[in-house]
């Protein structure tokens, strides 16, 4: 695993299990073989309804607390100081810990602001750890900036081969924060395990589509969390820290951006 290091300091991995959809037993034994496997960052939210399985896969898993980098994030019912700051001890009832390691606000709220003072609190507090965001543009973040106390460590926004929002990353690190990337597979709106210039890139290095996707955003410097409830694929997505991109696939891989959301975010 290779690891980046946020504005606070601390290592976070590269690579991480998105839990999207991932519920009960059965998500909470995708989670555990995550963990088998090497994963070390679980993201999760409030909005997902399974913060209770991540954090019951983490004391299953028997690994100390330390070495598993989690991620919750707030999202609706959390607008306004109060409510963020009651809904961050939830969250870490359900996580059964007694920190996190990076806390989210899901999307750019009128009341993000508030919300954002309850989080910064919580981290002079030592219940969170790094504060941050999710689904913030460009002009989102700058707007933003203005009302912290503490720059964000992280803006996850959707991120892929045919958006990766390089000229976004470029504005967020040169004011201290770091991108990370959802829907690293287009969540089905493309074909991208079909994608020609991947499978042949892939081929050259004994990969499949997929992992060079993944290989093409982390060579970028954007951390992602590819999701998948198979052991043979959790595995897989893991697997791609063995090989580098040539100049000429990089540019090909690049060609593919059509510089727009497939999800109508920006």
């Amino acid at each position: 695993m290779e690891h980046i290091t946020l504005n606070n300091g601390a290592p976070m991995p590269m690579v991480g299990l998105g839990t999207w959809q991932l519920r009960g037993q059965a998500g909470e034994r995708a989670i555990l073989d995550a963990l088998e496997l090497g994963y070390r960052l679980l993201d999760t939210a409030r909005m997902y309804e399974n913060e209770d399985i991540v954090g019951s896969a983490v004391k299953k898993s028997g690994l100390p607390r330390r070495e598993v980098f989690i991620t919750t994030k707030l999202f609706t019912p959390s607008a306004g100081y109060q409510k963020a700051k009651e809904d961050i001890a939830r969250s870490l009832e359900a996580l059964q810990t007694d920190y996190i390691d990076l806390l989210l606000i899901h999307e750019p709220y009128e009341a993000a602001p508030e919300m954002y003072l309850a989080m910064e609190e919580a981290c002079a507090a030592g219940l969170v750890r790094a504060v941050g965001l999710s689904n913030f543009s460009g002009e989102e973040y700058l707007r933003f900036l203005k009302h912290c106390r503490v720059t964000p460590a992280v803006d996850q926004v959707e991120s892929h081969v045919y958006h990766p929002q390089l000229a976004l990353k470029k504005l967020l690190e040169e004011k201290g924060t770091r991108m990370q990337a959802w829907a690293s597979f287009t969540e089905g709106r493309r074909n991208i395990f079909a994608e020609p210039v991947l499978a042949e890139a892939g081929r050259r290095h004994g990969k499949t589509a997929a992992q060079t996707a993944l290989r093409y955003l982390v060579e970028n410097g954007i951390l992602v969390l590819p999701k998948s409830a198979h052991r043979e694929r959790l595995r897989e997505n893991l697997d791609i820290f063995d090989f580098s991109l040539t100049d000429e696939e990089r540019r090909a891989i690049a060609a593919l951006d059509e510089g727009r959301s497939l999800f109508g975010w920006f």
